[in-house]
This record gives structure tokens, C-alpha cells and sequence, in this order.
């Protein structure tokens, strides 16, 4: 039976322009592997926050936010080619880190009738 999951998405900042990618994930291709989304929404990014929503039979799953800046639908890095240059947000809080992206372990949320909602907070470099 599919739930309705809503994402709250924070922290946008619309004067960089270009789109936000609302990205759902099983584990295989957390987070970087965009190809194996099972879903990805994309809206233009013209507030501060935004609030999505999809249906899914997943009890548990991972979600990406990247402020896809350039809108060429890929994390463009900085200078260094390893650091991401746009806005990200994971589920559960987690970021990009030292050891980089977090892992699906970390970001799966469980999908129930009390718990369908969830919030992200988008981080700029």
C-alpha cells in the first residue's frame, strides 16, 4: 500500500537560482549515484523553503536535497573537484563530512502512518 511521504525543505537560498532536486533513494546508489533514484522531483528554487511530497511502498528510505545550482543535474564541485560547490541536505540530519557523503545507514528514515513527514535542512559550502 503507497504512503504519502511530505519533505519540508530549508534553508534555500533562491538568489543562487536554479533548481531544488528532491532525490529518493533505496540504498543501491546512495547518495551519488543520481541514475538509481527511484524518484527524483525538481522544482525551481524560489523560496526559502519548499514542501514536496511523492507516494512510495518503501518502508524505509534515504532522501537527497542539492540545490542544483547550474541545473546540469549533477553536484558540481569546487576547485578542489572533490568538495561540493552547491546546497545539500540529507534525511536525519546528516552532511557531508571529512570522510564524505554520509551513508544510507545513517540517513534511512522508517516510512509509517506516524512518521511520513520529514524536514531538510539545505547546507551551502
Amino acid at each position: 500500500m503507497a504512503k504519502e511521504v511530505v519533505v519540508n525543505i530549508q534553508g534555500i537560498e533562491p538568489s543562487k537560482g536554479g533548481n531544488i532536486m528532491l532525490l529518493l533513494f533505496s540504498e543501491k546508489g546512495f547518495p551519488k549515484k543520481h541514475d538509481l533514484a527511484l524518484e527524483i522531483l525538481t522544482v525551481k528554487a524560489d523560496a526559502t523553503e519548499i514542501q514536496l511530497s511523492f507516494n512510495t511502498e518503501l518502508d524505509e528510505l534515504a532522501l537527497k536535497v542539492l540545490h542544483d545550482e547550474d541545473e546540469n543535474g549533477q553536484v558540481t564541485k569546487n576547485w578542489t573537484g572533490i568538495i561540493p560547490a552547491e546546497g545539500l541536505g540529507f534525511t536525519n540530519k546528516q552532511t557531508i563530512g571529512i570522510t564524505g557523503p554520509p551513508s544510507y545507514k545513517k540517513s534511512k528514515v522508517a516510512i509509517n502512518e506516524s512518521q511520513s513527514q520529514f524536514n531538510i535542512q539545505v547546507r551551502y559550502p
